[in-house]
């Protein structure tokens, strides 16, 4: 037990898995740092293996240093979080004049400007048919605009939901003209265009709503006043649809729970008072008797 061997070496085995690391790398290697990458390098596929290895040796000296930046004073740093939208076309209007609250006066009409040329260039592509890039003239023009112009902004909400109600993305059109009524609730065209929206999408109660509210602020418009004579009509005959559907369920599915007792729906007559509108249930022995 006390004695030592003066030919013995260290196994092999011990040295497996062990890293050497150059004094100049050290330097840069720091503190570890969890990083996304390398959990994701672990899942490479063997194919990948080797592909990038001056890469893999150059992420080994990688550090963060987005902290040692220093922000500009009275800027507010905004975190994007994973799947959020950054085009601020879609972002929140008071949270957009949050953010430009401390924009000088001069770089917001700089924006206006030429948000406006880019809505001009719109209305000229979607003249000549081309849905497409006017849609995308609109997006960068409300990228600019500022949210102080809210009429501005209203109108090329408005422009979008028109070019992108022409490629039938309907519902992102609908939420165009949503969010154009709401910076300019008198807008009219924005919500007669929510309106044949809405009646495309056979959610006739929402369109007839807007539809009298287009009555209410220009009873002239002829289109609106055809509609909220039509509508009534059809909104009833969907119902009607769509109670007998559901009586035609009920009735599949009393069935069902009856057959074992030897007895189905026929055995249950519904009868309605025509003076008070409800519902009497008689049952009846035999229904096959009484036809």
């Amino acid at each position: 037990m006390g004695e030592k061997s003066e030919n013995w070496t260290v196994p092999e085995d011990l040295f497996n898995g062990l890293q050497v690391t150059d004094p100049q790398e050290a330097e840069c290697a720091g503190p570890p740092v969890s990083n996304s990458k390398d959990h994701q390098s672990q899942r490479k596929l063997p194919g990948d293996v080797g592909a990038h290895g001056q890469e893999d040796q150059a992420d080994a000296c990688f550090h963060d240093c987005s902290a040692s930046f220093e922000e500009e004073p009275g800027v507010d740093r905004v975190e994007n979080k994973p799947g959020d939208d950054v085009d601020s076309s879609e972002l929140d209007e008071e949270y957009l004049i949050e953010l430009e609250k401390n924009m000088p006066d001069e770089e917001k009409q700089k924006r206006r400007e030429e948000s406006t040329r880019l809505k001009e260039e719109g209305n000229e592509q979607f003249k000549n048919g081309d849905y497409v890039e006017a849609e995308s003239s609109y997006n960068q023009a409300l990228q600019l605009c500022p949210s102080c112009f809210q009429n501005d902004r209203s109108v090329l909400f408005s422009n979008r939901g028109a070019a992108r109600m022409k490629q039938d993305k309907k519902e992102l059109a609908i939420r165009d003209c949503s969010k154009a009524i709401q910076l300019n609730p008198d807008y009219i065209r924005a919500i007669l265009r929510r309106a044949e929206l809405y009646e495309k999408t056979d959610k006739l109660d929402e369109a007839l709503e807007d539809y009298k509210s287009i009555i209410e602020k220009d009873p002239s418009i002829q289109h609106a006043r055809e509609a909220c004579m039509r509508l009534p009509k059809q909104i009833e005959e969907r119902n009607e649809k769509l109670k007998e559907e559901m009586l035609g369920k009920l009735k599949d599915l009393g069935n069902l729970v009856l057959r074992p007792f030897g007895l189905s729906t026929e055995n249950f007559q519904i009868k309605q008072d025509s003076s008070t509108g409800s519902y009497s249930i008689n049952f009846v022995q035999n229904p096959n008797n009484n036809r």
